[in-house]
């Protein structure tokens, strides 16, 4: 159990950083670091600048964030464009 809850804000990603983090900006005009969280590498879900993302962040360091959910864009298909290999 955590010692302090953690704090789930909204925001939008506005720069790519190496290393796979992320310049975010939440909705009352702070900026973050942030990086992805495990499930979304594993699930390989992208993003990209201008997606809007909840981001949880630590009492202790409120620079630092960690990206754990990536909203739906209008116009995205469910899948997205999954590439076809060669048929067996």
């Amino acid at each position: 159990m955590a010692k302090e809850e953690l704090i789930t804000m909204e925001g939008e990603i506005d720069e790519i950083l190496p290393d796979g983090r992320f310049g975010v900006t939440l909705d009352n005009e702070h900026r973050l670091i942030c990086y992805t969280a495990g499930k979304m590498r594993r699930y390989r879900i992208r993003s990209v600048v201008g997606d809007r993302v909840h981001v949880e962040l630590t009492p202790y360091d409120l620079t630092k964030g960690r990206i754990v959910f990536r909203e739906r864009t209008p116009g995205q298909g469910p899948g997205g464009g999954r590439k076809r290999g060669y048929k067996r």
